[in-house]
């Protein structure tokens, strides 16, 4: 079956909570269509000047985090069950924005980057073209990804969207576009899961903190749950690749995360030891860095389809 959801009073949020009833509630095997927000709840294109100026969306508050469209809950999901979301569709609007510097941040610093006003980069997109043109001329290739895919921990209250958790949230991995699966250990019954944060365009680290960072015209997922998979962190299946993720307080953490779940992965897939599959992780498998922005840092490991026979 398929279903719609629109960004509304009753769809829209700025934090994960077990707690939050879902607006939605699915059957395995069913599609979701969404549109969302851009990050900032921005009610239209922002061309610059003082953050506090930007056009929002009248669901903002000022203490909310990223605009999530959810929470859906899976019908029969259940917590320790894994949740499949296979990414069907993600179209962006005609808009972006990325903003560089300009506040008090730990990579600022590093670049020297944390005073003054920082810069904004206005972007029109081009989603039939897939480019993306900026106010000074420069153009860049789209590749569109959600960067907020998840559900909420399992302890009662509120949770920030920034940092990303093993349950999923604000993953930021450019590599969950149209055609990849993404699989997620479910932390309560239902799943309640929540989609948003859309990026344009984004490199591996995301080094200055925002992508561009754009509304999503359409975002179609389709859920399952799977008792035969079990995954301790996020999974994706890719056109060409198996990806395992980490989260860390630092980068050493977040990979050894995502090679722990890359390991159990090739033991599972070619039936060998866990010895052997070090060594064979060691000759085929790419370690790269998610993000470095999201106060909790992220890594992938990456195993290309073929790359063991």
């Amino acid at each position: 079956m398929r279903h719609t959801l629109e960004p509304g009073d009753d769809t829209l949020h700025g934090h994960f909570s077990p707690d939050l009833a879902p607006v939605l509630t699915v059957d395995p095997g069913d599609t979701v269509t969404y549109r969302t927000l851009d990050c900032w709840w921005s009610a239209g294109p922002y061309q610059g000047g003082p953050h506090r100026d930007r056009p929002r969306a009248p669901q903002y508050q000022p203490d909310c985090g990223h605009a999530l469209t959810g929470p859906v809950a899976v019908r029969g999901a259940r917590a320790g069950q894994t949740l499949e979301v296979r990414v069907d569709a993600i179209v962006p609007a005609t808009w972006g924005t990325t903003v560089a510097g300009g506040w008090p941040s730990a990579f600022n610093e590093r670049y020297g980057v944390d005073e003054g006003e920082g810069v904004v980069h206005a972007w029109e997109l081009d989603p039939v073209r897939m480019v993306g043109r900026n106010q000074h001329g420069h153009t860049v290739t789209l590749r569109p990804f959600m960067g907020v895919l998840g559900m909420p921990p399992a302890e009662p209250g509120r949770h920030s969207t920034i940092p990303p958790r093993p349950c999923g949230g604000n993953l930021d991995c450019k590599e969950l576009t149209a055609g990849s699966t993404l699989l997620l250990p479910i932390p309560v019954d239902g799943a309640l899961f929540s989609v948003g944060d859309g990026h344009a365009a984004q490199g591996d680290g995301e080094i200055g903190g925002t992508a561009i960072e754009c509304p999503m015209d359409e975002v179609r997922l389709t859920f399952d749950v799977r008792d035969d998979f079990p995954v301790t962190g996020p999974v994706a299946r890719t056109a060409d690749a198996w990806l395992t993720l980490g989260v860390g307080a630092t980068v050493d953490d977040a990979v050894f995360m995502a090679l722990d779940s890359m390991l159990t992965l090739v033991q599972r897939s070619y039936g060998v030891s866990r010895p052997d599959a070090v060594a064979l992780a060691s000759v085929a498998v790419d370690v790269r860095v998610t993000q470095i922005v999201n106060q909790t840092v992220g890594a992938h490991a990456v195993l290309r389809h073929g790359a063991v026979r």
